[in-house]
């Protein structure tokens, strides 16, 4: 795949493309999809942010077969919830980094409302992703292998290699946003405009907000409106300047302008997650019925390793699945005590955000949550889809190395 003028990668996809198709489905309409595995190896695929079965859902742990390789498996589900879900790989790497998160096998799976509001005049999907990845020692002494990268795109091409974003003044534009990078949160800015914030994981959001910029950690998505009222050429891309140069941004040009494309750097930029609570609601979450504490704890490579990483000391496959009883309401008390950013992940439910460290919060559904270092979050969800259900690390390198745990219905 050529991702710049010269600049070719090789990599698994799906369909001969990267991203893959977007596949659009109607809510409570059954579908049916057909994967053929044209490589040497096993692959199963993950409808990521769908509440549908166990045995469908795309991940071996919960019990989804996997698709041997040269052959094929036939996926059948009623698509849910409405909004922007997405589909990728759900294999391991284990230090092989042509595979898993960091291969080209992701795409948009966006599940239409009966009735679409129609309050854009253009949607435009753009997935972001990191190239060329290679082993690094970074960070402290005792620190494990972690991952650099030489390229990365928007939609598989560099910054400036593909065709323009093309606008008209007036305009409203609805961009879907995914980070589908296998372990590297992004922020995101559009010099001379601002995003309103319209749903996160595809979930409406309790209190839309006008930013200037965008954090998005692995396997987040965002919904944003923005009025294109500032004509010109722009780049729209990553606010840290070394990674705009690796390739992560598109051209945004206007109808009858032309000239350099134009970069500005955002006031402000941040280190860390932004602040949920600006998207939630002024109501109180209702009180679980029942609650796991969940520690997250990092066992150091030392650079001659990659890092392990447990959950209350244990970690996976050698921990305890929590038990769950079908309609009641949980609560996971997420203790992040590492140096590390990690980006939650529950499959097959919709968990609300409930505590960003001492302060309650409520309203805000997602799917994936972003816990900074060393800091302390909450999230509920109901027991409403029966199943194995997995939890874990979205970051490739802490679920390939123990950071994921299963949940079990009780019979």
């Amino acid at each position: 795949m050529e991702i710049g003028p010269g600049r070719i990668i090789k990599t698994v996809g799906y369909n001969g493309s990267v991203p893959g198709p977007v596949l659009r489905f109607r809510e409570g309409k059954a579908v049916t999809v057909d994967v053929f595995n044209e490589t040497d190896v096993p692959e199963v695929v993950h409808w990521h942010g769908q509440q549908i079965p166990s045995t469908v859902d795309g991940s071996t742990e919960e019990g989804t077969p996997a698709v041997p390789p040269r052959g094929h498996r036939r996926y059948r589900f009623t698509p849910k919830p409405t909004g922007t879900r997405w589909y990728h790989t759900h294999t391991m790497a284990h230090g092989d980094l042509s595979r898993a998160g960091f291969s080209g096998q992701f795409g948009f799976a966006i599940v239409e409302p009966a009735r679409h509001p129609g309050d854009y005049d253009q949607e435009i999907c753009i997935a972001a992703h990191h190239w060329e990845p290679s082993l690094a020692n970074m960070g402290p002494p005792d620190n494990g292998w972690e991952i650099m990268y030489r390229s990365a795109t928007f939609n598989g091409k560099m910054l400036g290699a593909g065709e323009p974003v093309r606008v008209r003044q007036g305009q409203r534009v609805l961009f879907r946003l995914l980070n589908a990078s296998a372990t590297d949160e992004i922020r995101l800015a559009l010099p001379g405009h601002r995003f309103k914030v319209i749903a996160m994981d595809g979930n409406p959001v309790p209190r839309p907000q006008t930013v200037d910029t965008l954090y998005l950690d692995i396997g987040e998505r965002i919904d944003a409106l923005v009025e294109m009222n500032n004509p010109g050429v722009w780049v729209f891309g990553s606010a840290k300047d070394e990674e705009r140069m690796m390739g992560m941004g598109v051209v945004v040009e206007y109808a009858n302008k032309t000239g350099e494309p134009q970069w500005q750097q955002p006031a402000s930029v941040g280190r860390g997650p932004w602040d949920y609570s600006q998207f939630a609601s002024d109501r109180t979450a209702p009180p679980p019925d029942h609650q796991f504490e969940m520690k997250f704890e990092k066992i150091p490579g030392n650079r001659k390793d990659f890092n392990h990483w447990t959950i209350n000391g244990k970690s996976f496959p050698d921990i305890e699945k929590l038990r769950l009883e079908k309609g009641k309401r949980y609560r996971l008390l997420f203790n992040n005590d590492s140096g590390d950013i990690h980006p939650l992940h529950l499959h097959r439910h919709t968990f609300e955000i409930t505590a960003i460290g001492e302060r309650p919060m409520a309203g805000l559904m997602k799917d994936v949550i972003s816990v900074n270092r060393r800091s302390t979050a909450a999230v509920d969800f109901v027991a409403d889809n029966p199943g194995l259900t997995l939890f874990h690390c979205h970051m490739q390198l802490h679920m390939d190395f123990g950071f994921m745990q299963l949940l079990e219905y009780a019979r």
